[in-house]
């Protein structure tokens, strides 16, 4: 994971731990330790029947991460306002989101993203979802750096077939979803 997330940067301190670890927790928890429950993750991927996401591969280098797994699997996410505009209970284990983006340095801007959307949509029905949803950023607001897009574009999801469900009042960000 660390060939994909790297050393320095926004992907280095968080690891896809940002959803999985609540405010306490996160703030307490140094990149090194995230890193360390990302190995614990990596092997949970080995293991488990599904989640916590999927790694994108050109030959034999991963290029890209995607985090995808049932909602219920993130915690900050239940407590935060992104669920606001949802239709679906909190606890439902049939929606599944997809949270977060990391495609390396010198790869984007190729449809890595998509794919992993694509690849993230069908593992989630796969594992029984009835629902995806993701958090998208809607760019209209300006440029914005490649850290602020983690969530995936409003673009990216729009044309993955996803549809608009509300923005929840963080600003920028837009609730997204796709029935299976």
């Amino acid at each position: 994971m660390v060939g994909v997330f790297g050393v320095r940067g926004d992907p280095a301190h968080c690891f896809c731990q940002y959803f999985k670890l609540r405010g306490r927790e996160w703030n307490t928890s140094d990149g090194e330790k995230r890193r360390m429950l990302c190995d614990d993750r990596e092997q949970a991927i080995a293991e488990a029947r599904h989640g916590p996401g999927l790694v994108a591969y050109l030959g034999d280098e991963a290029v890209g991460w995607c985090a995808v797994e049932p909602r219920v699997a993130y915690p900050r996410l239940l407590a935060s306002n992104h669920l606001r505009s949802t239709e679906h209970p909190r606890d439902d284990p049939s929606v599944w989101a997809v949270t977060c983006f990391v495609v390396k340095v010198g790869f984007r801007r190729r449809g890595i993203a998509g794919e992993l959307l694509s690849a993230a949509v069908d593992a989630a029905r796969a594992g029984g979802a009835r629902t995806v949803e993701g958090y998208a950023v809607d760019t209209s607001r300006g440029r914005l750096s490649a850290a602020e897009l983690y969530h995936g574009t409003l673009s990216l999801f729009v044309a993955a077939g996803f549809r608009v469900v509300g923005r929840p009042g963080e600003p920028g960000t837009v609730l997204v979803e796709l029935g299976l």
